[in-house]
């Protein structure tokens, strides 16, 4: 095992001494100018992110971007819906593209319990501290991607003091301890159920349709409409967690100047890395649509079910906007670095990521038949408790205030689930 994954190998970097001062009436020494010199050549420690739930479908594919993106990262994952060789499969690709690349390979931990076990995330916080002398806190950890939530709908609908008691007291509980080590900068794993009915009104599901302040936007008339803080119709327990994660943490920011939060919406993940090394592979019954057509595909499943042909769609099937999990990793890594770098127009702001297209799900069925030449059978089956019929993302304000599109196609996502399901062994 990598000792430098396991353990905390940071280095810390000289500045300029604090007792130095340069009078204004005496030009700098030919010597300061080159002690300066070698101060600028010395390596400087990349930041740390603390990633909850990291090894997690999402999870794992963002730590996998992070670590190429030259930051150290801190996985907190309980390992409830993962397995601890996800972290050797990130490693091991981060580690080829660093030494394809000629740079060095980021610190990459595992702290192996629950977010909200607050004894452990104290102990962990307390490692990162940096000392300093007004007695402010500060951290090495320059940011956190929040993944650990729970978030199957049908299991909200049927149990949902889980879902608040983990997606709503425990968001509650690790902010405010971040707060107490000085860690405000926040990147939330929200999601597009936030829209509720509104995915069915017609309506572009833009950013502006669920806030969480009194806004006035232009809409697709060109007329301006004020809009006030609040949601419409979310129709299960996992969506209403979501906006009130949204909601404390708006109100957290509102009070706080010093925090920067990033809500980010997702829309439908799907494939996985293009190596095969990393899939969708949850300890726990899926429920997303492709790791179902996955389970029909090894004979784990008879058929497809298809949830709803009467929708008001073209082929009566459900349509989402799917995206593939690598252009929603990298997302994570736009929004971070535009907080970090103070480009965010405030200091709580919602994207959406999505590709701003949508696929039906008989479509979904068809190209995946298409990729692997195989059959996939499918029944119809009356629809969920707590679906919509169509909920597609508009994608102009993470693609403008992010910098942020997306690169592959559905497609490609159908040609990585083989891939993954071809090196896992599972395609026999």
């Amino acid at each position: 095992m990598d000792s430098r994954r396991r353990s905390d190998t940071s280095t810390p970097v000289e500045g300029d001494s604090p007792d130095f001062v340069d009078t204004p009436a005496t030009q700098t020494s030919d010597l300061f100018d080159h002690f300066n010199e070698l101060l600028q050549r010395l390596p400087i420690e990349s930041p740390y992110i603390l990633v909850t739930g990291g090894l997690g479908f999402i999870g794992s594919h963002t730590t996998l971007e992070l670590l190429k993106a030259n930051y150290n990262v801190i996985v907190i994952d309980n390992l409830s819906n993962a397995f601890e060789n996800v972290l050797d499969r990130i490693e091991l690709l981060a580690r080829k593209f660093h030494e394809k690349n000629g740079t060095e390979m980021p610190s990459l931990r595992l702290h192996a319990h629950d977010f909200r076990d607050t004894s452990a995330l104290q102990s962990l916080l307390e490692e990162y501290q940096v000392p300093s002398r007004w007695g402010m806190a500060k951290s090495k950890i320059a940011g956190v991607i929040h993944f650990a939530a729970y978030k199957a709908v049908g299991e909200s609908i049927q149990n949902p003091l889980k879902y608040y008691a983990n997606n709503v007291g425990g968001l509650i509980d690790f902010a405010t301890m971040l707060q107490d080590f000085g860690i405000k900068t926040f990147v939330f794993s929200s999601s597009a159920t936030v829209y509720g009915t509104l995915a069915t009104s017609g309506l572009p599901l833009k950013e502006e349709l669920c806030v969480h302040k009194e806004q006035v936007y232009t809409d697709n008339t060109g007329a301006a409409q004020t809009l006030q803080p609040g949601c419409t119709g979310i129709t299960n327990p996992y969506g209403r967690t979501k906006w009130f994660g949204e909601a404390i943490l708006a109100d957290l920011a509102a009070s706080d100047p010093e925090w920067t939060v990033v809500a980010l919406r997702y829309f439908n993940p799907v494939g996985c890395d293009s190596s095969g090394l990393l899939g969708e592979d949850p300890r726990q019954i899926p429920t997303n649509l492709l790791p179902v057509v996955v389970k029909v595909m090894t004979g784990q499943y008879a058929e497809l079910s298809i949830f709803g042909t009467d929708w008001e769609t073209k082929d009566g099937t459900a349509v989402r906007d799917f995206i593939h999990v690598t252009d929603l990793a990298q997302g994570h890594i736009a929004a971070l670095k535009a907080a970090n770098d103070g480009q965010l127009s405030e200091n709580f702001r919602t994207f959406n990521l999505g590709t701003g297209s949508g696929h039906s799900v008989l479509e979904v069925a068809n190209t995946m038949e298409a990729v692997t030449s195989k059959p996939i059978p499918r029944r119809a089956a009356g629809r969920r408790a707590g679906d919509v019929g169509s909920c597609v993302a508009v994608v102009d304000r993470s693609q403008d205030e992010l910098q942020w599109k997306t690169g592959k196609s559905l497609k490609d996502a159908c040609q990585d689930i083989c891939n993954f399901l071809d090196v896992s062994g599972l395609s026999s």
